[in-house]
């Protein structure tokens, strides 16, 4: 018998939960926030900067007039960027759910963050691992705490070319080589958050 597709229709009720979802600004994130937000949650959107997560608060607002949600600059290239944003957010009472959905992929060129590390390497897996790690506290004071984190098809075709003598990409290179092994971490990143005790939830696309 064939398993009835999900649809944004089986989406429970969110009314009193927290959820933040980041590169919440398009696509993915942004669809994420508006339903979460459209079932009661209460909504913090990151993005890289404060245009681009007040203009994806302003699309919200259009289509749900009384949406709790607000806008926080978040760039995950950046710890710097990470402590800043975390420290805001863990004034909340407690944290309900946390979406890794932000990332970067097929960089043309070899590039660092501002912390040194190769582009995909820190934005894709350092960036949200910090994120989880320093978030958990708040996670932990809800009753039922999610984390869930959006990796891709990618992450398969990279599972067995992580060079861990070259995590940095300084002697390899190639785009995609680079997509595959970051999205294998962030498969790594799921599989510890699983460890830090909340319930966690691996979407591919």
């Amino acid at each position: 018998m064939k398993t009835p597709e999900w649809t944004i229709a089986d989406i429970p009720p969110q009314t009193g939960k927290i959820a933040v979802v980041t590169g919440a600004n398009s696509g993915i994130g942004w669809h994420t926030a508006l339903e979460l937000a459209r079932a009661g949650a209460e909504v913090i959107l990151a993005a890289r900067t404060e245009a681009k997560g007040r203009d994806a608060v302003e699309r919200i607002r259009r289509e749900i007039s009384q949406a709790k949600v607000r806008a926080e600059v978040l760039d995950l290239a950046s710890l710097r960027s990470v402590r800043a944003f975390t420290a805001k957010v863990s004034y909340e009472a407690k944290l309900d759910l946390l979406v890794n959905n932000a990332g970067v992929m097929s960089v043309p060129k070899r590039q660092l963050t501002e912390d040194g590390f190769e582009l995909q390497f820190g934005t894709n897996f350092l960036g949200p691992f910090a994120l989880t790690g320093l978030l958990m506290p708040a996670l932990r004071r809800s009753a039922s705490p999610r984390v869930t984190t959006v990796s891709s098809g990618a992450a398969n075709m990279g599972t067995k070319k992580i060079n861990f003598d070259d995590l940095q990409w300084e002697r390899s290179h190639g785009p995609w080589k680079r997509t595959t092994a970051s999205r294998s971490w962030r498969t790594c990143c799921l599989r510890w958050s699983w460890a830090g005790g909340v319930q966690r939830r691996e979407s591919g696309c």
